[in-house]
């Protein structure tokens, strides 16, 4: 082969398998990849959409004539009910990712949000509109288990990470859409002022329903459901031109196929059960909850949902002003989270993590402070440094919170947990944003300026949690950081595995790899 890329931190052990000279953008091969994988990370984008469009139409009387109004207690329940719908697929979507694989079950998410999608652009009662919104949920869970595992089981290992990280920054690409099309429509004198968002919801899905059953199936499943020619074929497909005798193609094959027996055999990571069964997955499991936990309850949930309420409480009450603040907001949130997905290999994801938790909790305690002197005094320029320290404390957030909690949590968990362990994942997910989303609105209403101390006091408690508790994973294989968690013996074990066959392999096959090698070169 050529030359080597550097990989920096931890020295990786594939760094002396990777062509220096094949990039994302000038092999045939891998920029179909990550087309194949961009069809994947709109998944998220689905999810954003949704968050922003709901701001968005509590700010256009339109939607507001249409559904009487709704405030209270029935406002939470048209902002929960997706999550609600999300929670009553869990129970399946983990079985179908590792039953049926990776992309049958994102198609099946798709289809049914599609379906779901054309009901809510139809919906002529509350009633009709809550049901879309279920169904969204429903089908948003099987698609949103699938997605982000496929996307770090294809993806070429030096981006793995960057990749994976952007699943959940683009989230912001929906937001971003959503934002400016309601900011757009509220003009609109009639009911297609909400209709139009709506149906533009479902155009991610659309998308993933006419072509993922054409993109490559995870090599992870291809080979525990023992198919392991046809996983042997697709990594080197796509990672080095169909050389099946590549260094870096045997490596990951074997690598694979070590972990995937060393889970199955030697840790019995088999079932729900062994989600808390050893002392690995059990920090495991600690960690992913945690995650999924601040992910929502570290007062973004304020603004990602009721945005127009917390504007209300500073005099800003122009619709108008309110959908232009939320679309810029969304840009800058999108501009950091996929900044921070790029510097997720450089700075690493401890780094990352603590210090978002840390400028977090700093500028959510200025925005309570600026949200008193407003409420107590009626200062105009509190107000408006209100909307600053917004802006800085989702900057805070977008650099881990935002790219980091997939990526993270996928790469941690044993490829015969991951389905299991990620649908966890989102479970938390669902239940912490039912919770914000009926408590909050009350608890605004209630406390004022008061209920941003709550999120402050919890944001220092995270920080504490993060410092003492999560673990560094940069610049490693997937199986390798899997391993990480269970010692190691255990990850020397697995890497040694994969070795030897290919050093085997190597010393038995030498002149035809060469002549592959050779050919590999030629071509790039």
């Amino acid at each position: 082969m050529g030359g080597v890329t550097a990989v920096t931190g931890q020295d990786a052990s594939f760094a002396h398998l990777i062509d220096e000279r094949k990039k994302w953008y000038n092999n045939r091969r891998l920029i179909a990849l990550n087309a194949w994988i961009m069809l994947l990370l709109i998944t998220s984008s689905t999810n954003g959409y949704d968050g922003s469009m709901m701001n968005g139409l509590q700010s256009l009387s339109q939607w507001e004539a249409a559904f009487n109004y709704p405030s209270g207690g029935k406002l939470g329940l048209l902002n929960a009910i997706q999550n609600i719908g999300a929670l009553a697929g869990y129970p399946f979507a983990p079985y179908m990712s590792d039953g049926l694989g990776r992309r049958k079950t994102v198609f099946f998410g798709a289809t049914i949000m599609c379906v779901a999608t054309a009901i809510q652009t139809a919906s002529q009662s509350v009633g009709m509109f809550i049901g879309a919104r279920f169904l969204i949920g429903f089908g948003l869970t099987f698609a949103a288990n699938a997605a982000p595992m496929l996307v770090t089981e294809i993806s070429y290992p030096t981006y793995r990470a960057p990749l994976t990280s952007l699943y959940n920054s683009l989230w912001y690409s929906g937001s971003i859409i959503a934002a400016w099309t309601t900011y757009g429509t509220f003009k609109i004198n009639s009911t297609w002022a909400w209709r139009l968002p709506s149906l533009l919801q479902g155009l991610p899905s659309v998308l993933q329903f006419a072509l993922i059953l054409f993109g490559p199936e995870s090599p992870r499943w291809l080979i525990r459901n023992g198919r392991e020619a046809e996983a042997l074929k697709t990594l080197a497909y796509y990672h080095a031109d169909s050389n099946e005798q590549d260094p870096l193609v045997l490596y990951e094959f074997e690598e694979i196929k070590a972990a995937i027996e060393y889970d199955r055999t030697v840790a019995s990571n088999v079932g729900w059960k062994s989600l808390i069964a050893t002392p690995g997955n059990r920090k495991r499991m600690r960690i992913i909850v945690a995650l999924a936990f601040f992910s929502q309850w570290s007062g973004n949930g304020l603004v990602s949902y009721y945005l127009s309420k917390v504007f209300n409480e500073i005099g800003i009450t122009s619709s108008g002003t309110q959908l232009l603040i939320n679309g810029i907001l969304q840009i800058w949130n999108l501009g950091w989270a996929v900044f921070a997905s790029f510097m997720v290999n450089r700075l690493g994801r401890r780094f990352l993590f603590l210090l978002s938790a840390s400028l977090m909790t700093l500028f959510y305690m200025s925005q309570a402070i600026c949200f008193a002197e407003y409420a107590e005094h009626g200062n105009p320029a509190a107000g408006h440094a209100v909307i600053a320290f917004i802006f800085l404390f989702y900057a805070a957030y977008d650099v881990a919170f935002t790219p980091l909690i997939v990526s993270y949590t996928v790469e941690i968990l044993p490829y015969n947990i991951r389905a299991k362990g990620f649908n966890v994942f989102n479970f938390v997910i669902s239940v912490t944003l039912i919770f914000n989303q009926y408590v909050n609105p009350i608890a605004l209403d209630a406390l004022s300026w008061k209920y941003y101390l709550v999120y402050v006091c919890w944001l220092a408690v995270e920080f504490v949690f993060l410092w003492f508790f999560l673990v560094e994973t940069k610049n490693r294989t997937l199986e390798e950081t899997a391993a990480l968690f269970d010692g190691d013996d255990v990850l020397e074990e697995i890497a040694n595995r994969a070795e030897v066959t290919h050093d085997v392999y190597e010393d038995g096959s030498s002149e035809k790899k060469s002549i592959g090698a050779d050919n590999e070169v030629s071509r790039a």
